[in-house]
């Protein structure tokens, strides 16, 4: 164990993993925590985080963070769910929305009713019980009291950091300008004692925070704390982005659209749409992804197309010594599903229920890299779902379908096919609903399914499905647009995205 009290962090990087961490360290400790960040204009971030999933919302509150404030100054827009098309095959969509489906028991979640009743010939989607995807699928938004809307958000990546940095400020947190030329450690604990900028300022600290990026230049290139590569279950290793202009109002959904060699994104905001061309480099060069983006995004580009390469895994150490990895510093699983953001909140969490004020006790570290390896498998396991089940032609979505997966994916597909069984771990982001809206959109057929559902008789079945559905109708019928409501609950002013940083390229 180290001993000496942590009094003054040091946050290397910017970006919105820096800018996370800065708010969360300023607004909960104040004065106790002297608050350092180091960036440089010149070096830039990735700037394609933008897509969301809803435990912001948790993390805003814990911030206290006003949401109709944030989203004016991050132009942002509301979220219901993800749209993927193509996946299992060509011209085939289905919806992972965010909110609760249906109606189950303590021993027989709702999609087990739900069998029964297709199987008893009773027509209907499981979408259909699921107010988010109704509101999705009929482009629109609300926040009625009853029945509560479970929802994320789509923000300006750079308009986001900003109002972060703004934050931080006001409580107390000091920037500085500049590129670290050199880490100094400890010559016999390896501790990291300070960091020495380009133009000689040295900057001392007790704790560090690495948000670098992929390069990882305190914990990988200065500690050598390894990294898991993940590319034999994920072979998108690459992405281009780009900036269009908006044609028309808001969806409020992420759209996922697969093509022949990875898969594009789609993110609306109230000024701007953001797309992207996530892609196997084995399978597709820069040129044409660049091209092929270009074409598909049909909208006029607002700035140029930025590349950026990635490889999908994740740091053994993530908590090494005195410095923890924050955002893609500390390993990264490609975009689908949009998680990088909320891995960096459940991070910081992690790290304040466990600050380590008076020294850095090995039980700690454990513990923190422990959780957030299991954390991060999870979601590994999920997006992995997505690629392998498929039912497409091309060489790369073939060598996904025949790929061997986890044991902690096999076991749960095999539950899944044999009796429809999904579950959610204690600490997981994804829920049964999503396992289950997921693996049916995929194709993945369950043999059979909960026996306690035979015991309800057909007119009581219906009666209980109509009860489900019947307000999710009602309910949408009455919400507005999301543009129309955007308009009245939180529209972004002009100057707003007019007066934002430029976004940096990767």
């Amino acid at each position: 164990m180290e001993k000496g009290r942590i009094r003054r962090v040091v946050i290397a990087g910017g970006g919105t993993a820096g800018w996370l961490a800065a708010a969360a360290l300023t607004h909960q400790f104040r004065d106790l925590l002297d608050v350092v960040l180091i960036e440089s204009e010149q070096i830039g971030t990735v700037g394609v985080g933008e897509s969301t999933v809803p435990p912001i919302r948790n993390f805003h509150r814990f911030l206290q963070i006003d949401e109709q404030e944030f989203l004016r100054e991050v132009a942002g827009t509301f979220k219901l769910a993800i749209s993927f098309e193509n996946w299992r095959r060509h011209g085939e969509r289905y919806i992972h929305p965010f909110g609760i489906t249906g109606q189950g028991t303590l021993v027989a979640a709702f999609h087990h009713f739900w069998l029964e009743s297709l199987q008893r010939g009773m027509d209907s989607k499981l979408g259909d019980f699921c107010l988010e995807t109704q509101a999705a699928l009929a482009d629109r938004f609300a926040l009625p009291a009853q029945p509560q809307v479970n929802y994320a958000y789509h923000l300006d990546a750079g308009l986001y950091a900003r109002f972060l940095r703004k934050r931080s400020e006001a409580f107390g947190l000091k920037r500085i300008e500049g590129k670290i030329r050199e880490v100094r450690q400890n010559g016999e604990s390896g501790f990291v004692e300070a960091l020495v900028l380009e133009d000689d300022q040295v900057i001392e600290g007790d704790l560090f925070i690495d948000c670098t990026g992929f390069r990882g230049l305190l914990i990988e290139q200065t500690l050598k704390s390894g990294y898991e590569d993940w590319h034999q279950w994920l072979p998108c290793d690459r992405a281009v982005a780009v900036q269009t202009e908006s044609t028309g109002g808001p969806v409020p959904y992420t759209r996922a659209i697969a093509h022949d060699a990875g898969w594009r994104w789609h993110i609306p905001l109230q000024h701007r749409v953001g797309t992207g061309w996530v892609y196997s480099s084995q399978h597709m060069s820069d040129d044409e992804a660049t091209a092929r983006l270009l074409k598909d995004a049909a909208a006029t580009p607002i700035r140029d197309p930025w590349r950026v390469p990635f490889r999908s895994g994740r740091r053994l150490k993530a908590w090494n010594k005195n410095v923890v990895s924050l955002g893609l510093a500390s390993g990264f699983i490609e975009p689908l599903e949009s998680t990088s953001l909320h891995l960096s909140m459940t991070s910081i969490i992690r790290l304040i229920e466990a600050f380590p004020f008076d020294g850095i006790p090995e039980s700690l570290t454990e513990i923190y890299n422990d959780t957030g390896r299991r954390e991060m498998e999870h979601v590994r396991d999920f997006i992995i779902l997505h690629y392998h089940a498929n039912q497409r032609d091309e060489p790369m979505w073939k060598q996904c379908r025949e790929m061997e997966i986890p044991d902690s994916l096999s076991i749960r597909l095999r539950a899944w096919r044999d009796r429809a069984h999904a579950w959610q771990g204690a600490n997981e982001l994804f829920r049964v609903d999503s396992w289950t809206h997921v693996m049916l959109g995929q194709g993945l057929e369950p043999q059979q399914h909960h026996p306690l559902t035979r015991a309800l008789p057909d007119d009581q079945m219906r009666r209980f499905l109509d009860q489900i559905r019947k307000p999710i109708d009602e309910a949408v019928a009455k919400f507005p647009t999301q543009q129309e409501f955007i308009d009245r609950y939180c529209k972004a002013a002009p100057e707003v995205w007019g007066a934002r940083r430029p976004a940096v390229q990767a």
